[in-house]
């Protein structure tokens, strides 16, 4: 097995503001995917060659929470860039960059949701 995580889903209440504080933080297009019950957007992501990647949804079932499992997106060669966009984007930084030795640096923060979600980078 080549990764522990398939797909995420991280929960919205407002599909396009949480569409638009993602395509800022990563500083591109959340590409829309039709569904018949909910909203959905794919974050940036290549999933050929077993990349790994996911999505905001709202619909029935989605509760945004800044309790329960964290999930740790891709912050780049630095996440110092992505995380210098949450607040202009309407998050909340609650762990600035952070060193975790060999393992490189992390931070969190709130989404627009009311998610907590983390970002992890070698630099």
């Amino acid at each position: 097995m080549r990764n522990s995580i398939n797909w995420f889903e991280i929960p919205a209440t407002n599909f396009e503001r949480a569409k638009e504080f993602y395509g800022k933080l990563f500083n591109t297009e959340i590409q829309v995917m039709p569904h018949p019950e909910m909203k959905y957007g794919v974050l940036p992501g290549d999933m050929q060659d077993g990349g790994v990647t996911g999505g905001i949804v709202e619909g029935p079932g989605y509760e945004p929470t800044d309790k329960g499992p964290l999930i740790y997106l891709n912050g780049g060669e630095d996440l110092s860039e992505p995380l210098s966009r949450v607040e202009d984007a309407g998050g909340k930084i609650v762990l600035p960059k952070t060193s975790i030795g060999s393992n490189g640096f992390m931070a969190q923060f709130i989404d627009t949701e009311g998610n907590k979600i983390a970002l992890h980078s070698m630099k």
